[in-house]
């Protein structure tokens, strides 16, 4: 987004936080999800799809972190009930019984073992290097001499790769992550051979120096333009020692990510507290308990009931936010709190000698390129250059500041008025706590009595039909149509008005921390292709992943959800349409690949503000056992909540953007400052409450170390401006006025969701909107309009 009317921001405040705090964990930002890093994959030589994570969220916590998803993309094309096949991968003589190397639309995510991987993926690297060296041979400086094989070639790997990667994001084995790491190696060669093919790079170059150049789409040239980008920050201008330290770095960064990964799961899996005593977990709803019991069942502990114990205190984020939130053990919500910011950073799930390596090997990748740090390498594929990011994030701390010291005014006066005997000297440990409770007694809404009025299935029925209204789409259950890897999943389709089928997508929506990484995301599973077309059909339809990690049913209770969740659900679905509403018929561009990645949290950002629309609220809010709707007066209270805090939300994001940006352009490996004496410096000017001496929230921030967003955190408020000024648009025609809201909604659909990243994300908006953007909107939205001083 970026631009003029970027340049000129005066102040522009966000109102998510990061970790954990009053939004909660799932909700992440909301919940870029989340951890998990999309940057929407660009059908780059690397060919990562980062899964579209969320922005760390609330004051403590780590929300959404997902990060490293290495995607998937897959094929499909089918009407109504009707589903063909996508095109055979000619390896059936060496499959066997290996699900891998079988035809398949959708991955057969329920017979795909740790066993299949070695075989499975070195038996199609085999087969692809054959692919690759006849294209080699046969390259011409035509679209179907260079792109389209290219594209069949890449899309088979990711599909492959993507199934597998996705099985250990959401179904971990010790058997699963050693097949992976083992194979991973020769996977990461693949790919920078891929990349540093000069024929392919010089036939790329050669389209473009061409007279035809003018006539090409504006997909087309955007391909182009992009894989000659692409090439170069992969490595293909660098020879000898240089291309081979270039490519070991590269490999050595693929596995410290995935270790760096693999550690905060295994932290988090690691913390269980086990209480006996109810009085130790006085004030954690029914719902908390109820979740605590059942962790304690599946622990061995058989007779656990949520009334008696015993209880199970976990890291994750059902978990953790409950006692932060809501338990008045003090005691407890600080134990909770220190081993949840100090994850992975002791013993041998230490992850601070795996960041230091990273970063070092980051600004080595960045001088061998002629980058002065690795920031500039990530934004030579962003709208914003370093110096435009950090004036944004800037002017948004200036706007935050003054905000954010009257919040913690306001929370030590409400303690000390409560008797607290903490007030005077609150902790971070108490800062969510007495948040709650101020929210609670400012708005009277207490999140945990709001539940009942959003179970899961009313908060699906009521996005589906917002998105039918503003859309033209129906949602259906297709559950049994695709394998999926858990008795929870559920499966959908995606008509257009006539019933034809456009897209699909898989929800996974409950936590399971034994084997699942926390935080929530969208991913791909196939994107939109008419190269990737099957059985005679014009273009393959896309498929995506749609995954949280919220409170799971318990007992004869359907899942029910805070607020927060609900905003999570609705902001991981909007990625997901920009996946499955396009048009975009070019696969390398289709959907959210090649979209800036500053500007693809746009949709899912967009997409949230629907939660605080009345009429889409009431629908959502219905009480699971007597179907009454949430009485008009709450609503009101959630509406003036809406800007609760923050200016301390803002700035919690903000510490954590500009560290990431000091950590990739400013830190020196290895000199005088340690990587937490930079976040200690940043926080000086970024947390009212400075954060503990012995705060290690790094080793647990994997959208940064084990995502796509490394020098990019900065994006969640870039693509924040976007989304207020294009859902004012809706405001603007009227948001009770129905036919304004079809005709903009249709707008939106046929601009925003359905070019991808086929023309630049500035021409779009401007296209939808009619104008440049402006950051007014966001700064109504979250009740920040009045300049404050600067610390």
């Amino acid at each position: 987004m970026y631009h003029k009317s970027i340049q000129s921001i005066t102040l522009v405040i966000i109102i998510l936080a990061i970790l954990p705090h009053p939004k909660m964990l799932a909700t992440t930002t909301r919940l870029s999800l989340c951890l998990n890093p999309h940057s929407i994959y660009k059908f780059t030589p690397k060919l990562q799809l980062k899964s579209l994570p969320c922005p760390i969220w609330s004051s403590s916590f780590s929300l959404c972190l997902n990060l490293n998803r290495r995607s998937s993309r897959r094929s499909f094309s089918a009407s109504q009930s009707t589903v063909t096949k996508p095109p055979p991968f000619d390896m059936a003589e060496h499959s066997n019984n290996n699900p891998l190397l079988k035809e398949f639309y959708f991955p057969p995510f329920d017979t795909i073992k740790a066993e299949h991987v070695r075989p499975g993926i070195r038996e199609l690297l085999k087969k692809l290097d054959g692919e690759l060296v006849e294209l080699e041979r046969n390259v011409e400086p035509t679209w179907a001499k260079v792109a389209e094989p290219l594209e069949r070639i890449m899309d088979r790997m990711a599909v492959v790769w993507g199934a597998v990667n996705h099985l250990k994001a959401v179904k971990d084995t010790p058997e699963l992550r050693t097949a992976i790491e083992e194979v991973q190696p020769e996977k990461v060669e693949f790919e920078l051979k891929l990349g540093q093919s000069k024929p392919i790079y010089n036939a790329f170059k050669a389209i473009r120096d061409s007279p035809d150049w003018n006539s090409l789409s504006d997909a087309r040239r955007r391909i182009v333009e992009t894989q000659i980008k692409e090439a170069v920050l992969i490595g293909i201008e660098l020879e000898g020692e240089e291309r081979e330290k270039f490519n070991k770095i590269e490999q050595d960064l693929a596995k410290l990510s995935q270790k760096f990964d693999e550690n905060v799961l295994d932290a988090t899996k690691k913390f269980a507290k086990l209480i006996t005593d109810k009085n130790e977990i006085e004030g954690l709803p029914a719902t908390a308990l109820g979740l605590a019991a059942q962790t304690a069942v599946d622990k061995g502990h058989e007779n656990a009931t949520a009334e008696s114990g015993p209880w199970i205190i976990t890291l994750d984020a059902p978990s953790y936010m409950s006692v932060v939130q809501h338990a008045k053990n003090r005691t407890l919500r600080e134990e909770v709190y220190r081993a949840f910011i100090n994850r992975a950073s002791s013993g041998d799930l230490d992850n601070t000698p795996i960041i230091d390596t990273i970063l070092k090997l980051r600004l080595e990748k960045a001088k061998l390129l002629g980058y002065n740090n690795y920031a500039e390498v990530s934004m030579a594929t962003k709208m914003a250059t370093v110096d435009k990011a950090e004036e944004l994030l800037e002017k948004l701390r200036t706007a935050s500041w003054n905000p954010a010291v009257q919040d913690m005014e306001d929370l030590k006066k409400f303690a000390k008025s409560r008797g607290a005997p903490e007030a005077d000297n609150l902790s971070h440990w108490d800062v969510t706590f007495w948040s709650e409770r101020l929210r609670e007694s400012k708005y009277e809404i207490n999140e945990e009595e709001l539940r009942p009025y959003f179970s899961l299935p009313k908060v699906l029925d009521g996005l589906f039909n917002l998105v039918k209204t503003l859309f033209g789409i129906n949602v259906q259950p297709a559950d049994g149509l695709a394998p999926v890897w858990n008795k929870d999943i559920r499966f959908y389709r995606i008509n257009d008005t006539s019933g034809t089928a456009i897209a699909y997508f898989y929800f996974d929506p409950y936590s399971r921390p034994s084997e699942k990484r926390g935080g929530a995301w969208m991913d791909e599973v196939v994107a939109r292709s008419s190269v990737m077309k099957i059985d005679g059909s014009s273009t393959r339809l896309p498929v995506a992943h749609m995954v949280c990690n919220q409170m799971p049913p318990v007992s004869d209770k359907p899942s029910l959800m805070t607020f927060r969740e609900v905003e999570t659900v609705f902001h991981e679905f909007g990625h997901a349409l920009q996946h499955m509403l396009t048009k975009q018929d070019e696969g390398m561009v289709a959907g959210i690949r090649g979209i800036e990645w500053d500007a693809v949290e746009l949709p899912s950002q967009f997409m949230e503000n629907w939660c605080y629309h009345r009429d889409t609220l009431m629908s959502i809010a219905k009480h699971y056992e007597t179907g009454e709707c949430l009485p008009e007066d709450i609503y009101k209270k959630l509406l003036a909540a809406r800007t609760f805090r923050a200016g301390s939300l803002s700035l919690r994001q903000l510490k954590f953007a500009t560290v990431d940006l000091q950590l990739h352009s400013n830190y020196i490996p290895g000199g005088s400052e340690s990587i937490y004496d930079v976040d200690r410096r940043v926080s000086q000017r970024t947390q009212i409450l400075p954060p503990l001496p012995e705060d290690r929230f790094l080793c647990s921030f994997s959208h940064i170390f084990a995502g796509g967003y490394a020098a990019g955190y900065y994006s969640y408020k870039w693509a924040e401006v976007l989304s207020a000024d294009a859902f004012s648009a809706f405001e603007d025609a009227g948001l009770n006025d129905e036919k304004g809201v079809k005709d903009t909604g249709h707008r939106f659909r046929e601009t925003i969701l359905a070019l991808g990243g086929g023309k630049a994300p500035l021409e779009v908006f401007v296209e939808f909107r009619g104008r440049e953007p402006s950051p007014e909107a966001l700064l109504r939205h979250n009740g920040l309009l009045p300049l404050a001083t600067s610390a």
